[in-house]
């Protein structure tokens, strides 16, 4: 009997006891956007999902949390902030062949570090009433002197203008973008103000003639009430078919350095990049799936197909402080 105790004791003592399973997110991504998909990883494999969500913020936190940061994933809006938490090693590696099959290596990084999720084109939008479509147009040609006066963006800093640009130089190098961004800044209706729909919106007010604009909120202007006026002023144009092809952004995810659940970090990676998840992805928020052979949204699919620039999200990269020191020096935003 005493024996028996000891065994017992001995059991209840050392043996630990299990914690719920769990993965906890830090989410640039808005909720209504990303909890469709979480529940349904939930449901089919039973790990509960915490998420803190945060229009900005996340990197620096992470960072000051260090190792004892709850965050396991952290999800992105924008290609400019993986590279963040990478060039913070604030990464692991994603090591996963599902991953690998179900996302091109242009849309993974080389070692790992992050995963892109969805896709969106840098469009230009062009007013209906004014110009009309332009198949022919290119980001090059948005520098031609026939549009003086007639150009409307956000902040050239803003990740969405800042990879364009990192795009440009990757293609024609630091002196001919330096001369483009300088002759775009000409063209500008405005100074560079508001976000992409409000771009869209002053195509409307005929305050300018073409817009940069990302696709999804092409689609989610035309199925909004208020908004949907403006995106029915403009067509949406997909920029050099003739030659590289639409630079694309994306959203995506890490994997935390810290991770502690990293087993079910991983798990979630994964049933995001296969086809459930991606194709929830496009019919929610009007997005381009990563993965090849997901269907299209009905609205986006109507939009036609498109040649996107092959070069590797992770060479455009290269080119980012350079971008960001062109758009400094020529006084963009002023």
């Amino acid at each position: 009997m005493k024996r028996l105790l000891a065994v017992l004791f001995t059991t209840l003592v050392c043996t630990p006891v299990m914690a719920d399973e769990e993965v906890n997110i830090y989410s640039f991504r808005q909720p209504f956007l990303i909890q469709p998909i979480l529940d349904k990883f939930t449901a089919q494999t039973g790990i509960k999902t915490n998420v803190v969500f945060a229009k900005k913020g996340l990197i620096e936190r992470v960072k000051r949390e260090g190792k004892h940061s709850r965050a396991d994933l952290v999800l992105t809006s924008n290609f400019s902030a993986l590279i963040q938490l990478e060039e913070l090693e604030l990464t692991q590696s994603i090591k996963s062949d599902l991953v690998t099959d179900n996302i091109p290596a242009a849309f993974r990084d080389p070692q790992g570090d992050w995963v892109a999720l969805t896709k969106r084109v840098r469009n230009v939008y062009s007013s209906k009433e004014r110009l009309g479509e332009l198949k022919g147009l290119t980001y090059e040609s948005l520098a031609d002197p026939k549009y003086r006066g007639k150009i409307c963006t956000r902040s050239g800093k803003h990740p969405y203008n800042l990879g364009l640009v990192a795009s440009m130089v990757a293609h024609h190098g630091e002196a001919y973008t330096k001369q483009w961004l300088l002759d775009v800044k000409a063209n500008l209706a405005r100074k560079p103000q508001g976000n992409d729909r409000a771009q869209v919106k002053a195509v409307k007010e005929g305050l300018c003639d073409l817009a940069l604009g990302n696709s999804y909120y092409f689609g989610k202007m035309l199925t909004d009430e208020k908004q949907k006026a403006w995106a029915e002023s403009v067509f949406i144009n997909f920029p050099n078919q003739e030659n590289r092809g639409s630079h694309l952004n994306v959203s995506g995810v890490v994997m935390t350095k810290y991770a502690k659940n990293s087993a079910n970090a991983l798990k979630l990676i994964e049933f995001m990049s296969a086809d459930e998840a991606q194709s929830m992805y496009a019919s929610v928020n009007m997005e381009y799936p990563v993965k090849p052979g997901v269907k299209l949204s009905p609205l986006v699919e109507s939009w036609g197909t498109f040649k996107e620039d092959a070069l590797a999200l992770s060479e455009i990269a290269k080119y980012r402080p350079v971008a960001l020191r062109l758009i400094d020096e020529v006084k963009f935003d002023l």
